[in-house]
């Protein structure tokens, strides 16, 4: 009896050997690929991803050609809300534009979820760098809206103003970036080699009537005066009153511009606020837009209709941000469009891997000074 059952052991043994197949080199390759790709993703979602830095508007914080890692775990990942998505993509897969112009979208939205945060290491500071989906970008969801990059100047319940340049908040001025930079005239009658510039790390610069309107610091603005060639340096600033249309709350009864603006109260979450007709002016499209209201309606007259109703008062569902660009005179921020939604924030710049220069050769293409420098 023992020995049938040693037999029947053995025999079931050799079976199972002979019909354990072997993986062909094309499953395994298939079985890594689908592990990093999950791996990748999950990184993606909860820890860090990568971006780079498109345009001027954080110089010198942050040049053009910058690739940097983004903490999602220093303010807590979001849950998606689009989650039929080809992994590892973000608007439209990649390459795609050789056969569609405009290439084809990565997602689907037959499926939107509503978005939380979950608990991250700390939250949102003043002068903390931040990246975010662009608020007023309506063609897509929330989580699929173009990122964008900023410095945070005000957090929920501050009150934030700028007066001659200077931004203020409640009513104390608040430290500037290091290496700042405005829109300056440069006056001369002599062409500046473009060696001159690049000596003073100025990369924005164009040929006006006179001189030249370059980007760049106080610091060098003082420099550039000092050459013999330079008649004078003067900063090319609004004056107070001459209102902006452009800037937000976009509004004739508040004549503001990106030298003097506000003040201005940020929302914060479970604040209330009476509904009259200079806040509605100011906060009125940003309850509509970004409180998840079902019903909702800003009347010609200023009255807020929710499920129909005419609100007496409001109370705010989620923080807001005030994120503005270290390139003062060129950046597309919060002055011109108005508050970053909680839900909207991607995470905290965390550090430049990697910083290529368009405008050099193969070999000095690496700003070697750059890499792996912490964002401040």
């Amino acid at each position: 009896m023992k020995l049938k059952l040693r037999n029947k052991a053995e025999k079931a043994a050799d079976t199972g050997k002979e019909g354990a197949k072997k993986k062909s080199v094309a499953r395994e390759w298939l079985d890594a690929i689908i592990f990093a790709v999950i791996a990748a993703t999950i990184i993606r979602w909860l820890f860090l991803e990568a971006f780079t830095i498109p345009t001027p508007s954080m110089e010198r914080s942050l040049l053009v050609g910058d690739f940097l890692f983004v903490s999602k775990i220093h303010y807590g990942p979001r849950t998606p809300k689009t989650p039929l998505q080809v992994p590892l993509t973000h608007q439209k897969i990649w390459l795609t534009d050789i056969f569609k112009e405009g290439g084809i979208k990565s997602y689907l939205d037959w499926i939107q979820l509503p978005m939380y945060r979950l608990p991250g290491l700390t939250h949102i500071k003043r002068n903390d760098v931040v990246v975010f989906n662009w608020p007023p970008e309506e063609q897509y969801p929330v989580d699929l809206k173009t990122n964008y990059i900023k410095r945070c100047l005000a957090v929920p319940g501050d009150t934030f103003e700028i007066r001659d340049m200077q931004a203020y908040v409640n009513g104390e001025a608040l430290d500037n970036p290091a290496e700042m930079q405005f829109k300056y005239f440069v006056s001369t009658d002599e062409a500046i080699h473009e060696r001159v510039f690049k000596k003073y790390r100025i990369s924005d610069y164009n040929t006006v009537r006179g001189g030249y309107r370059v980007y760049t610091t106080p610091a060098v603005a003082k420099e550039l005066a000092g050459l013999n060639f330079v008649k004078d340096v003067t900063v090319w600033k609004n004056a107070k009153g001459n209102g902006d249309e452009r800037i937000f709350p976009n509004s004739k009864e508040f004549p503001w511009n990106e030298d003097f603006y506000g003040p201005l109260w940020i929302p914060a979450e479970g604040a209330t606020i009476p509904v009259t007709r200079e806040n509605m002016i100011k906060y009125g499209s940003t309850i509509v837009k970004y409180e998840n209201l079902k019903d909702v309606e800003l009347t010609e007259d200023y009255q807020l209709l929710i499920d129909g109703e005419a609100q007496t008062e409001y109370t705010f569902r989620q923080n807001y941000y005030f994120m503005i660009g270290d390139n003062r005179h060129n950046s597309l921020d919060s002055r011109f469009w108005g508050f970053v939604p909680e839900d909207h924030v991607v995470g905290k710049a965390f550090f430049i891997w990697l910083s290529l220069d368009a405008k050099e050769n193969f070999i000095n293409k690496v700003r070697w000074n750059r890499l792996f420098d912490l964002i401040r």
